[in-house]
């Protein structure tokens, strides 16, 4: 599939960027990671927002278009004639004239998107859930770039290699006040006594309080929404390793597998080691969702 990049569809193995650009040179850029179903991009919107709001927060750009981006990925979508994909958008922080001091920044950062095919995963992760690692603390709340999708993903992806290379699913993080934050790639989720859980995520903190380090999912939030529309009370607090191990269901939000259950946590057994009837209704309805927001016609 073709890739757009700086409004120009090109074979990925002709696209270019300049080697100067701040994003090749020192990870200066963020970047959103989207489902497309039926040719349609799931809460694009909300992705957009998303990258809006890091992009003013870290000083990237003070302003952002967002319709010219949709249109950008709805065109990478039709000129790919993509049904079925994820798809990656990419904003750099253009030339290092960025960087130098008394230099105007760049106006026109690198936007590169780029569509691959869906993941495939093995349907008994969601059968019988996946095991997942602790990971020493790493999370700080006074890391300006925590809670934002950079492109600083090194450690996050070194992290989950090592998981991986232990045979676990998927690493959860800690903050450096040793409470849960994260997976490597994904936020967290509990169910006990009937309630869903969650690390506090960037822009939900109390006032006064120090910065979530946790970045806030665009999954995460539509499985919120399809809890409370259940009756199911979701509540965003610090959690802790103990609540964890101590849950009634446990499971992994994020674009690409959605909810992915969790039943083992290290050697350690969530409840009784199946997948729980919270998890396994709210994926029913998280992928009945979007399906009907993909499907519906344009208003």
């Amino acid at each position: 599939m073709d890739v757009f990049v700086n409004g120009q569809f090109l074979p990925p193995d002709q696209a270019r960027v300049r080697v100067d650009d701040a994003g090749f040179q020192h990870g200066v850029g963020l970047f959103e990671t989207m489902s497309v179903h039926h040719g349609r991009a799931f809460r694009l919107d909300a992705h957009l927002a998303r990258l809006a709001e890091s992009a003013r927060q870290l000083g990237l750009t003070r302003t952002l278009e967002l319709a010219p981006l949709a249109e950008a990925v709805r065109q990478t979508i039709t000129h790919n004639r993509i049904d079925r994909a994820r798809i990656r958008l990419t904003l750099t922080g253009g030339t290092l004239s960025l960087l130098r001091e008394g230099s105007t920044p760049s106006p026109e950062p690198t936007l590169l998107i780029a569509p691959t095919e869906p993941t495939a995963y093995d349907p008994q992760y969601f059968e019988q859930g996946i095991m997942v690692l602790v990971a020493p603390p790493a999370a700080n709340p006074f890391d300006q770039l925590a809670g934002h999708k950079t492109l600083a993903y090194w450690g996050r992806l070194r992290t989950l290699r090592q998981a991986a290379a232990a045979g676990a699913g998927e690493a959860i993080w800690l903050a450096v006040t040793h409470h849960l934050a994260s997976g490597s790639v994904s936020n967290v989720m509990l169910i006990k006594d009937g309630e869903l859980h969650t690390p506090i995520a960037r822009g939900e903190e109390e006032p006064g309080s120090l910065p979530a380090p946790v970045l806030p999912g665009i999954t995460r939030a539509a499985v919120c929404e399809i809890a409370k529309a259940r009756d199911i009370l979701v509540r965003k607090r610090m959690l802790s390793v103990e609540d964890l191990l101590d849950a009634d269901e446990v499971f992994l939000t994020n674009s690409s597998w959605q909810i992915l259950p969790v039943t083992m946590v290290e050697k350690s057994t969530i409840a009784d080691g199946q997948v729980g009837p919270v998890t396994r209704t709210l994926r029913e309805a998280l992928l009945e969702a979007i399906e009907r927001e993909t499907t519906q016609a344009d208003t």
